[in-house]
């Protein structure tokens, strides 16, 4: 797959929020329409917002990613603007393994010992065969003697005490889960707390 539709157009809102990430293929339609200008940076400490008629005539620099147009090469922005949308949505995670885990720290929520991947798994406070749902109010994250001695009983029948009623996760705001994960250097300023 072609750069061109990788996500790496970091999308801030018109507060310069980072509110997503995007392709180049998009970010370039959100240009041409005017949804967004696209941030034309020198260094970290200058730059400039850009409408699409400017970003045609920008130059390419070494550092550039470009494509190719009948006009001659066009550079691919790192960072656009919103023109219109200020909000920061709000990102709640979807119920899965991987999430409950990070929910519950990697403990084990009977004995809080710190579990390896191979260690733990998903514990139904309330036993599906019982009635209980895969949820995150009734789901916690367990080692697996402990699950298995729990077997289809509650905890109080296995004689287990949680060491905290689980809970839906809260929304945190979506800035906080986005990830530089190419290691764009535009994207620092706008991710300071993230690493990769």
């Amino acid at each position: 797959m072609s750069y061109l539709h990788k996500n790496t157009v970091l999308v801030l809102n018109r507060n310069w929020q980072a509110i997503s990430v995007t392709t180049p293929a998009h970010a370039y339609g959100q240009m041409a329409t005017d949804a967004a200008t696209g941030l034309d940076i020198q260094h970290l400490d200058w730059m400039v917002p850009v409408d699409w008629n400017t970003w045609l005539s920008l130059p390419v620099r070494e550092t550039d990613l470009s494509i190719g147009t009948a006009r001659g090469p066009l550079r691919v922005p790192t960072v656009i603007v919103l023109s219109r949308y200020a909000d920061v949505p709000m990102h709640r995670p979807n119920f899965s393994a991987r999430t409950l885990w990070l929910r519950d720290g990697g403990r084990c929520q009977y004995t809080g010992r710190l579990l390896r991947k191979d260690e733990g798994n998903i514990d139904h406070v309330i036993p599906q065969s019982r009635g209980g749902e895969t949820s995150w109010e009734n789901c916690v994250l367990s080692c697996r003697k402990i699950n298995t001695r729990k077997a289809d009983r509650t905890p109080a029948e296995a004689g287990l005490r949680l060491l905290r009623r689980p809970e839906t996760p809260r929304a945190v705001p979506v800035t906080l889960t986005l990830h530089n994960q190419h290691n764009i250097e535009d994207w620092k300023v706008f991710l300071p707390n993230n690493d990769n």
